[in-house]
């Protein structure tokens, strides 16, 4: 592709993705409270979808513009992209172990798509982009205009590279997949939104990844309702590292629960 059939190709990407970006956000510097309350600092956005009229929140808009490592809310369009170039056929396909032990013991097995989303198999993935090779998944990103689309630097790239998105984009990129309008098969795409239920109530699902880079800490997803979605996305520093990393849900939820986005808990 030359230079010239490259600007017009991202330009044409950027144009049919920008359709979902968030409205104007309303700025929620109340919501300094459950972060404080967590003694933590970040940022959240969300976008509230139910009854079909989109109401976006943010609390630290400048954060939520900043990009950041996607870390493992990268296994979502990773996912995808294994299904659409065929290197993973279904939930079902035996993923074999290598035999190498690792820190976290529901690593050390075979895995199948189910219980590498679940488990954020970390060599799963990094399987899928050896496969993949580092032009075919920049060619996805740009794609699905997915933050910076690059996969420079230290691999996995999505975790120790230079891989970054915002928390606004991934609000875009998740509205997509919601909507079964990124550019792979429906099927592939209710696919890994079937992986992502995290849990689920008489009238309501919950479907979202965690993702830690070491420094920032991530929880990405959206909440269905029988009258819409509700989508969110928080990064969080963790200074604290292993100690910081329930925060991200905690937080998450308790300004959710604020907005009658999940139930009381």
């Amino acid at each position: 592709m030359n230079r010239r059939s490259l600007i017009l190709f991202v330009l044409s990407t950027v144009l049919a993705f920008g359709a979902l970006a968030a409205p104007t956000s309303q700025e929620r510097a109340d919501w300094s409270r459950f972060f404080a309350e967590a003694e933590a600092q970040g940022t959240i956005v969300v976008l509230d979808n139910r009854n079909g009229k989109d109401v976006a929140f943010v609390y630290d808009a400048e954060r939520a513009a900043r990009r950041y490592s996607p870390a493992s809310t990268f296994k979502i369009p990773h996912s995808l992209f294994a299904l659409d170039a065929g290197i993973l056929r279904d939930e079902f396909q035996v993923i074999p172990w290598d035999g190498i032990k690792r820190s976290t013991e529901a690593w050390n097995e075979d895995q199948n798509l189910r219980s590498a989303m679940r488990n954020s198999t970390v060599w799963v993935y990094e399987r899928f982009a050896r496969q993949l090779g580092d032009a075919r998944e920049i060619e996805y990103m740009r794609k699905i205009a997915y933050g910076n689309a690059v996969a420079e630097g230290s691999k996995p790239f999505w975790v120790e590279g230079d891989l970054a998105i915002s928390a606004n984009e991934q609000i875009s990129f998740l509205g997509h997949l919601y909507r079964n309008e990124l550019p792979f098969r429906v099927e592939h795409q209710r696919l890994v939104k079937d992986v992502m239920v995290n849990e689920a109530g008489r009238d309501w699902i919950l479907r979202a990844k965690t993702g830690w880079s070491g420094k920032i800490g991530w929880w990405v997803g959206w909440v269905e309702w029988p009258t819409g979605p509700v989508f969110f996305a928080l990064n969080i520093d963790t200074p604290n590292r292993l100690n910081d990393l329930s925060k991200r849900q905690e937080i998450t939820r308790n300004i959710l629960r604020s907005i009658k986005a999940l139930p009381p808990s």
